[in-house]
């Protein structure tokens, strides 16, 4: 990151350090018509302007004011925009031309974004995927399964960094080689969770973190709802993969609704607790997903479910995967008997059979017992 001219520190200041949200700022820049005027602006200044402000029926407060006044310290300025380039953290504003439309016209949008990584992919399709923190081995698999198949595709997968489907939606876009961008709820150079800290650094070579909050500021539990407002609006679509019946998933897609988004389920079995939030929505109109097809038939122009939407077998594979089905043959064979043979825990190797059918590799022709399919 580095300057575009003097200017750019003035709106980096304005965008930073002020606490007005886009309305307020939009007036105040209507009004002295540079940044840089508003931060040497006399206290007259500042008075006119805010006489200026509720002629528009908009206030801004004395306290806001006095925050104003006590933040136009230049060397901070310049201290602080020479630290974001030396852990390069890049940044746009929302007074900036290549600021997303997608998120110009939301409500309250975010005056500032901080990046890590790639710039952010405003002119790609994306989807949005997001689901429950606790969630199962079935929608683990499912979440890294259909966001791998659809990165593959050119698709950006967007998703929030947390544990559960945002991690495994991350993971699968970035082991199929596609580009993926986490938001998150916290400072632009915090992992939260910190177990997902080899996932935070993945994500940059293949994509990026965002983040409306600067450097150290700590995840909230408030600036998680915001967070979703950004994630919904980024995408061309929000997919929902497990999601309890008041889940926090079902405020991005509320969002989502508001911002005219497609709205995509994967449907869950009706005594499962985190299928009601997916299974309530599919009654609302949202779209079934049984399949990447489901969705990129929607995203990418003449798109054909015969030429892609599903993994090829072979280049799926990985070296437990393969160890497992060379294992089996066409006659079934019990969990336990796989497990024995291969000296692997049930936990584990159920996990494992549950990726290989969704990959199409193995069939259960009966619960829990196996056989290959041929490739």
């Amino acid at each position: 990151m580095k300057l575009k001219d003097e200017q750019d520190i003035y709106t980096y200041w304005l965008c930073t350090y002020t606490n007005l949200n886009y309305k307020k700022l939009s007036a105040v820049i209507e009004y002295f018509k540079c940044p840089k005027d508003f931060f040497f602006a006399s206290e007259k200044a500042l008075k006119d302007v805010k006489e200026y402000c509720r002629s528009k029926g908009i206030t801004i407060t004395d306290r806001e004011t006095a925050a104003i006044i006590t933040s136009r310290k230049p060397d901070n300025l310049k201290k602080n925009l020479s630290f974001l380039k030396e852990r390069r953290i890049g940044y746009i504003t929302v007074f900036d031309e290549a600021y997303p439309d997608k998120l110009r016209h939301i409500y309250d949008p975010p005056v500032i974004l901080y990046f890590k990584g790639n710039p952010l992919p405003f002119g790609k399709k994306s989807l949005a995927v997001v689901g429950a923190r606790n969630c199962s081995s079935y929608g683990k698999e499912i979440a890294r399964y259909l966001a791998g198949s659809i990165a593959k595709e050119g698709i950006v997968i967007i998703s929030g960094l947390a544990r559960g489907i945002d991690s495994y939606a991350h993971a699968g876009a970035v082991s199929a080689g596609g580009s993926t961008y986490a938001v998150l709820g916290c400072g632009i150079d915090i992992c939260y969770p910190a177990e997902n800290i080899n996932l935070y650094m993945d994500i940059q070579k293949q994509g990026g973190i965002i983040s409306e909050y600067g450097p150290g500021i700590k995840p909230l539990p408030y600036h998680f709802p915001m967070r979703n407002r950004i994630i919904s609006a980024l995408s061309d679509g929000i997919l929902v993969i497990e999601a309890g019946e008041k889940s926090g998933s079902l405020i991005t897609v509320d969002m989502g609704l508001d911002q005219g988004k497609n709205i995509y389920a994967v449907p869950g079995r009706i005594t499962d607790k985190l299928s009601l939030g997916c299974n309530n929505l599919i009654k609302m109109g949202a779209k079934v997903v049984t399949s990447p097809s489901d969705v990129l038939e929607d995203l990418i122009a003449c798109y054909s479910a015969d030429e892609s939407g599903q993994l090829n077998i072979k280049e799926a594979l990985v070296e437990e995967e393969r160890i497992i089905y060379q294992l089996l043959s066409l006659t079934p064979r019990h969990i336990e008997e796989i497990s024995q043979m291969s000296q692997m825990p049930i936990d584990k190797l159920m996990e494992i059979m549950l990726s290989m059918e969704l990959k199409d590799m193995v069939a259960q022709p009966l619960k829990n017992y196996y056989v290959r399919k041929q490739v």
